[in-house]
């Protein structure tokens, strides 16, 4: 199994920027993508964006296109969300994810099976 830790999430003005970061280890072989979703209390889990570790295929979502960006460090297996622009909006829980989605699931909460623990980001003046 693979096990994902994240870390970044903290409170960020309007306006600001912040980056995620989600750390994989395990059974990396056992996983061919790496995403990020968020959560809103009351709200279903939303798709973020993801990148496939082998092609460098990306999925983003189009709420967040042009604002947000996935990176990747191949040697710490570590995936980034770089986030700019932010509104309150934004404010959730954000998730890291892996899996062996197909191209239809990418963009979808059963195309993984790992999760992180979430990280709280509050975007407040």
């Amino acid at each position: 199994q693979v096990h994902l830790v994240e870390s970044g999430g903290e409170l960020v003005q309007p306006g600001g920027s912040l980056r995620l970061s989600c750390a994989a280890s395990g059974s990396i072989s056992s996983i061919n993508a790496m995403g990020w979703f968020r959560q809103a209390p009351g709200k279903e889990r939303e798709f973020m964006g993801a990148r496939r570790l082998a092609t460098g295929t990306t999925y983003l979502a189009d709420s967040v296109r042009g604002r947000f960006s996935i990176s990747r460090d191949a040697s710490s297996n570590t995936i980034y969300l770089q986030m700019t622009s932010l509104k309150s909006d934004d404010t959730a829980v954000y998730f890291c994810a892996a899996g062996r989605p197909v191209t239809s699931t990418a963009r979808t909460v059963r195309g993984y099976t790992s999760w992180g623990q979430g990280t709280q980001v509050t975007v407040s003046s």
